[in-house]
């Protein structure tokens, strides 16, 4: 059930519910939604843009939690519509246009596809885009013949991403042949060679998606125990500060705001599940484009001709993913405090270079217990819990994409 709020002529807010709302949950609502009222109508005829139907908003995901707070139950999702036109543009990656609002703007009526056996490994790497490589073509068709049968789809699909450059690092891990002499590092092994030689302080890298130093002694005020209500104590703890960057370099490039965004989350989650577990403090963000041509009075950026952009301009970049870092981050509760930002471009001989494809690293900085930094080894009969909610196509995807 769908119920609305708001002004159809401005901003329409949709609550799906699974009871009826009573009149106490309707006046909270209200109150939530800055003295919006509850429309009566069971549908709206008007052009709206909101967000796809099977793409539930990080937005939706906080409103949802803040009514809970508030004690009301049976909230499911709540997503914004604003008032559109018939020809107002939008982006149709993350959004939709609606002809009306009525009961159906989340209803998903596709339906699973049937389980395809690959009869041609190659040609389905091909159509799909899976960015195989001939080698990685052979090896599963020896899988393939090893197990006496073909190879669904999805699993061609998933070996492509979890064996991919992205998650895989190969080529950082593979051998180097220089002049014909093979190197003895690879280029992976000689990053972690200064860490491996100066160790300084560093409690864990390269075995985490999160790194960890050795922090301070810190004085914690919190409940003796925490099974159970119990006194409140001092006491000490010797603490990590947790490290991390993560590259959003091609989504920030496509769709700067969501791109830059789901990067901070993405670095937000991985010192989350740090070692044990730790938490986020601030977030850092790096960019790099191409000339954004902002002022009249850069003369060194006249000295190349704008190029014809095939996504966003380096302008449109800056701005988004600045607000998109930012936002993600301040909704979470880390805020986003430093950053850097380098824009390069240049001619020589007759060849053109730039930051055309925006490289945007989002960092951030915690801290957690020393005690909890190192994740232990996993044994025989230990139960595995999946946490998480539904894995997209732009996600899994994003392994082939890069």
């Amino acid at each position: 059930m769908i119920h609305f709020f708001g002004n159809q002529n401005s901003k329409i807010f949709a609550v799906q519910t699974s009871k009826e709302l009573s009149p106490e949950t309707i006046q909270k609502l209200n109150w939530l939604f800055g003295n919006q009222p509850k429309l009566d109508e069971a549908s709206i005829d008007a052009f709206f843009i909101g967000p796809r139907a099977a793409m539930i908003t990080p937005w939706s995901t906080n409103a949802v939690e803040i009514t809970q707070n508030m004690a009301i139950d049976g909230i499911v999702r709540i997503e914004e519509f604003t008032a559109s036109n018939e020809k107002e543009t939008f982006d149709p990656m993350i959004f939709q246009k609606y002809s009306t609002l009525n009961q159906e703007i989340f209803t998903i009526n596709t339906k699973p596809e049937a389980v395809l056996a690959i009869e041609d490994i190659a040609a389905y790497n091909q159509q799909e885009g899976l960015s195989l490589s001939d080698e990685e073509v052979e090896y599963l068709n020896g899988i393939s013949t090893k197990i006496g049968r073909k190879l669904t789809d999805s699993e061609v699909f998933g070996f492509s991403q979890v064996n991919s450059e992205h998650c895989r690092h190969k080529i950082f891990n593979g051998t180097f042949i220089i002049d014909g002499e093979e190197m003895p590092s690879s280029l992976f092994k000689l990053i972690r060679k200064t860490s491996e030689t100066n160790h300084n302080g560093i409690v864990s890298a390269y075995k985490d998606n999160v790194a960890f130093v050795e922090g301070p002694t810190v004085e914690q005020f919190a409940p003796k125990s925490a099974d159970k209500p119990d006194f409140y104590e001092k006491k000490d703890f010797k603490s990590v500060i947790s490290l991390k960057a993560e590259t959003h370099n091609f989504p920030t490039t496509v769709e700067p705001f969501n791109g830059a965004a789901t990067g901070s989350g993405g670095e937000i989650r991985d010192r989350l599940a740090g070692g044990k577990g730790s938490l986020p403090l601030a977030g850092t963000a790096v960019y790099m484009t191409s000339y954004s041509r902002l002022n009249e009075n850069r003369p060194w950026e006249k000295g190349m001709q704008e190029r014809q952009w095939l996504y966003q301009t380096p302008m449109d970049i800056l701005i988004k993913a600045s607000n998109g870092a930012s936002d993600f981050g301040n909704k979470f509760g880390q805020p986003l405090i430093t950053g850097s930002l380098l824009t390069f471009e240049h001619e020589e001989q007759a060849r053109k270079l730039g930051f055309d494809k925006v490289i945007m690293q989002a960092g951030g900085i915690g801290y957690g217990k020393a005690e909890q930094a190192l994740k232990d080894t996993p044994n025989n009969g230990d139960k595995i819990v999946i946490l998480g909610g539904d894995n997209y196509r732009i996600g899994m995807g994003g392994a082939a994409v890069s």
